[in-house]
């Protein structure tokens, strides 16, 4: 066969080809050939969605960065809210678990506040609309309604959050960012068992399975 014929062919051939395609089969003198499970370097949409050893891939990568912001917003108001109870709960028990969300909170944010800025995350700088809605209830309210409101409303989040947590646990896998996640994991775990059982003591629904009480199961170790 005619040597001309023959390269005409293979060029219409590639020229059909999608632009990864060429890459692939005519490859470069300056890049390696791509391996099979993904492209050196995670370059292109397969080595993106293909974790490197030890590291995480594009998509978890944002998750990890939306958890963060997520998780800082939320503790922003269990501060805020604690606050709140320390000076207008009727409940002594309720002022003293204020006390506890505006300490424990406190600590967690600034724990994932230095991970979320070496991540360049954005830090939110103030509470999301349906936490300041909430938080402008709370400040109209005092004594035993304070006390009612804030337990359902706080009960709900950390139950919400919980769930949150474990979701983001199972998935994380940057070192210091999953020894934040994993140790706030477990104090949400101990705040929803506080809230839980102070909320029945105040006559406030709490999570329901089966017409009892469902205790928050413990974070796996």
């Amino acid at each position: 066969m005619n040597l001309n014929r023959v390269r005409i062919v293979l060029l219409y051939t590639v020229t059909l080809a999608t632009p990864s395609l060429v890459v692939a089969q005519m490859g470069s003198p300056n890049q390696p050939q791509q391996q099979p499970g993904g492209t050196p370097g995670g370059a292109g949409m397969a080595g993106a969605m293909t974790a490197s050893p030890g590291g995480s891939t594009e998509n978890q990568r944002m998750t990890d960065k939306i958890f963060m912001h997520k998780a800082i917003e939320g503790g922003m108001a269990e501060v805020q809210f604690g606050q709140l109870a320390v000076q207008k709960a009727g409940n002594d028990d309720v002022k003293a678990l204020g006390q506890t969300m505006v300490n424990d909170h406190t600590t967690l944010n600034n724990d994932m506040k230095a991970i979320a800025d070496s991540m360049g995350v954005r830090l939110p700088k103030k509470l999301s609309k349906q936490d300041q809605a909430e938080n402008d209830k709370l400040t109209g309210l005092s004594g035993p309604d304070f006390d009612r409101e804030y337990l359902a409303y706080i009960d709900k989040d950390h139950h919400k959050d919980l769930g949150d947590f474990r979701v983001e646990a199972a998935s994380v896998t940057d070192p210091a960012l999953k020894d934040a996640v994993d140790k706030g994991q477990k104090v949400i775990w101990q705040h929803t068992k506080m809230v839980d059982k102070l909320a029945e003591a105040n006559g406030v629904p709490v999570e329901r399975h089966g017409g009892h009480a469902t205790p928050p199961t413990p974070p796996v170790q």
